[in-house]
């Protein structure tokens, strides 16, 4: 797969619900454009000092996909999440991304992005963004609204972070694919 197979979405008058699907929809596939077709290679340099790499965003992007999804749907995490901490889990995926096959990596990506999409359309259905989920800490039950938002947040953030690596790799820029 690549950033041509995800949805191309347009929403010029949708309702809260649709507004935030179409955000996320769009800033995925910029996600994807800027992370695509690399080599393991290209994947795992990184651009001292920092030591964040293209492998590492897919990774961790992956798990937000994942990981908010199944907390919006008040949901257990999946494989390969279920075994870790929510914390172990932000780090393992860092860390191991930069062994991963890329074909393994990209497909761990699209797959959560995928299952995702899905439950995000369920779930925002009949006023189900203002779902409140309660995880039992009373400092942070949120509604599904606010999460939907925080996913929103780290696509734009990691976005930014890919925009830089990936023209650090093979100059590639720009804001969209088209």
């Amino acid at each position: 797969m690549d950033w041509k197979d995800l949805p191309k979405t347009q929403c010029l008058r949708g309702n809260n619900a649709e507004m935030l699907q179409f955000a996320v929809d769009r800033v995925r596939q910029q996600f994807a454009w800027k992370t695509g077709g690399l080599d393991a290679e290209q994947l795992r340099r990184q651009h001292p000092p920092s030591t964040m790499t293209l492998a590492g965003l897919i990774k961790h992007m992956a798990f937000v996909e994942d990981g908010f999804t199944a907390r919006a749907a008040e949901q257990p995490l999946g494989q390969p999440w279920d075994t870790r901490s929510w914390v172990a889990n932000d780090r393992w995926g860092w860390e191991s991304a930069v062994i991963d096959d890329p074909q393994e990596l990209y497909a761990l990506w699209y797959g959560a992005a995928e299952r995702s999409r899905t439950a995000w359309a369920q779930m925002s259905a009949d006023d189900g963004l203002d779902v409140v989920i309660d995880d039992g800490d009373p400092e942070w039950a949120h509604n599904r609204r606010r999460i939907l938002i925080d996913m929103l947040e780290e696509y734009l953030k990691h976005t930014g972070h890919a925009d830089v690596l990936r023209e650090a790799v093979d100059g590639l820029r720009g804001n969209d694919p088209d």
